[in-house]
């Protein structure tokens, strides 16, 4: 089933896959509902501009603290800090590119499988994601909507007892928001 709504100002496309739900929002990720969110870092998970910057905007310097810590990981990684003064109780912070800034399909992709690994991992209920490395990185966002989506499908179709009830793809523009709900509605029934 594929339905359209309107929620919290924000148009929502959603979608259901085995157990989860898949939900397509444009919206400002650090204002979502959710328990973890994930930012679109660089290995060594400084937070400079773009989503990052605008997590640690929102959520306080103890985040980028925190994961700088744990950094740098490979590109492809994933670490989990607090979620400092945000909603979400979790970041995720997912190494889609490296110090150059340069990212590629299999990196989106190990990125995205990692984000929703750690949030299973954790036991979360739900997590929010953005256009990986369509920012800095460059990357096409037809592409990451589709290596985005069909990444998290292998992950919960290898975990089918998962805590993970909602995944939503969070997109700051219209264009991107049009990418995922295209490759949403790609996905077999």
């Amino acid at each position: 089933m594929h339905e359209h709504k309107e929620m919290r100002g924000a148009f929502v496309s959603s979608r259901q896959v085995g157990a989860t739900t898949f939900e397509v929002v444009q919206e400002d990720i650090t204002t979502c509902a959710v328990d973890a969110i994930v930012n679109a870092a660089n290995n060594h998970l400084w937070m400079g501009a773009g989503v990052a910057g605008a997590i640690k905007r929102q959520g306080g310097q103890v985040i980028e603290d925190e994961a700088v810590r744990q950094g740098p990981i490979a590109v492809g990684q994933a670490v989990v800090t607090s979620g400092g003064a945000l909603k979400a109780r979790y970041v995720i912070h997912a190494a889609a590119m490296g110090q150059d800034l340069l990212t590629n399909a299999d990196f989106v992709r190990q990125a995205t499988i990692h984000s929703v690994q750690r949030a299973i991992d954790l036991g979360l209920a739900s997590i929010a994601l953005p256009a990986l490395g369509t920012g800095v990185g460059g990357f096409p966002v037809d592409e990451a909507a589709q290596v985005m989506i069909d990444a998290t499908c292998l992950v919960l179709g290898a975990t089918p007892q998962t805590s993970l009830t909602r995944v939503q793809f969070v997109l700051f523009t219209p264009d991107a928001l049009q990418a995922f709900e295209e490759a949403l509605a790609r996905v077999p029934e």
